[in-house]
């Protein structure tokens, strides 16, 4: 049974990360990386939710990071 990831294991390449997502303690930054994920963050988290001041990379409170990494993973986008 081969999967996706096997292609990428198997070619020596890897997927491009759609976001990086940077671990600051009790925030995370989610920055885009392609328009993909730039258009994932208008549509789901948007620039007047919450405090944005960087957009479009989004401030996350730790609290919130594993439902959006793992809507982000269920839309088929990749974190880095």
């Amino acid at each position: 049974m081969s999967s996706h990831n096997d292609s990428f294991v198997a070619s020596g390449n890897s997927p491009t990360a759609d976001f990086e997502l940077q671990n600051h303690g009790s925030i995370f930054l989610l920055i885009p990386q392609t328009l993909s994920a730039r258009i994932w963050i208008d549509d789901h988290i948007g620039k007047h939710n919450g405090y944005q001041p960087h957009y479009p990379t989004v401030v996350i409170e730790h609290r919130y990071i594993a439902d959006i990494v793992e809507a982000i993973v269920a839309d088929g986008l990749v974190l880095a």
